[in-house]
């Protein structure tokens, strides 16, 4: 059984939200992975970061300095 996602964000807003970063030369969020690393593995990327949010347990790191 699929249980449905508790919260309705589609791959394709996430993929726009990345590149509207990208566009305007976002810097590295507070997990300090800058966009050049994230693109690295772009796909599977956008793909976790979609699956949790949309599933609400996306919870960005904080990596110590």
């Amino acid at each position: 059984m699929s249980a449905a996602k508790p919260f309705s964000i589609s791959k394709q807003q996430v993929m726009r939200a990345f590149e509207l970063v990208k566009a305007n030369k976002g810097a590295a969020g507070i997990d300090n992975q800058s966009i050049e690393c994230f693109e690295k593995d772009l796909k599977s990327n956008l793909y976790k970061l979609w699956n949790r949010m949309s599933s609400g347990s996306y919870f960005p790191l904080r990596l110590k300095p």
